[in-house]
């Protein structure tokens, strides 16, 4: 039997808050973390490396926990990085184990196996969505609206990005009714720039999370990627928790 990925003292690579909370908010992080497990050791990277971007949504966890306490809301971390295997991408992809993260070659990637890409699936990525599955099933009766949450980096291949934070959708879906209720909110909150579709866009092609466990089950969803240097810090997650936990409620009385 092959040796496994996840020592028995190694975190979990799920983090659930508040699983009973009364929040019809789902949320879910699935670029939380950046941990590594020991037997790969730094996958060939520099320490500064693992703290950029290409590792993890910086700041996104400390988002995430405030919001879902001052909703009363379920959330689901991933601990490890996306470097290990990105858990918004369909695992089969050759983009959910990266050789190449923006312009950094990740050198632990390189020459896997489907063994070993089948290892990370089974011990990271599967207990991930299958907590988010099972969750949702429980919560099946339950009004419940699902939130992706996501950051992203000010400058991507040494271009500048001067959108603050975006609210993502397929424009495919039948249901867009919850994330340009929020494009309206943010917008109107008159001190912020926000995209729409903007930095990135939903697609069956690029992503996995919002696909399967929104558009699949025909919740009600949204993406929200909030720019990192406004979360880096403590005092700017708290300020964007506030400001979600505030928008959110009124989303959720104009969809209804």
């Amino acid at each position: 039997m092959a040796q496994a990925l996840l020592a028995a003292d190694e975190p979990s690579p799920v983090r659930m808050l508040r699983p009973d909370g009364a929040s019809p908010f789902f949320l879910t992080a699935d670029h939380a973390g950046r941990a590594i497990p020991r037997r790969l050791g730094d996958l060939g990277l520099s320490a500064g490396d693992l703290e950029r971007h290409i590792a993890w949504d910086i700041g996104i966890a400390g988002v995430t926990e405030r919001l879902a306490a001052a909703l009363d809301a379920t959330a689901v971390l991933q601990t490890y990085s996306r470097l290990m295997i990105d858990c918004n991408r369909d695992p089969s992809w050759i983009s959910a184990i990266p050789t190449l993260s923006e312009s950094t070659r990740i050198p632990g990637n390189e020459d896997l196996t489907e063994a070993d890409r089948d290892q990370r699936r089974r011990e990271i990525f599967t207990p991930y969505h299958a907590a988010i599955t099972e969750q949702l099933d429980f919560r099946h009766q339950r009004p419940t609206l699902l939130v992706a949450m996501h950051s992203f980096t000010p400058v991507f291949k040494g271009v500048g990005r001067r959108v603050e934070a975006g609210v993502l959708y397929n424009p495919n879906d039948r249901d867009l009714r919850l994330p340009h209720i929020m494009l309206e909110l943010l917008r109107a909150e008159g001190d912020l720039v926000i995209g729409d579709n903007e930095p990135y866009a939903i697609t069956d092609a690029s992503d996995y999370t919002v696909p399967v466990h929104g558009e699949a089950r025909g919740l009600p969803h949204v993406e929200i990627e909030i720019r990192q240097d406004l979360i880096a810090d403590a005092a700017g997650q708290a300020a964007w928790a506030d400001r979600l936990a505030r928008l959110l409620p009124r989303a959720l009385q104009a969809l209804r």
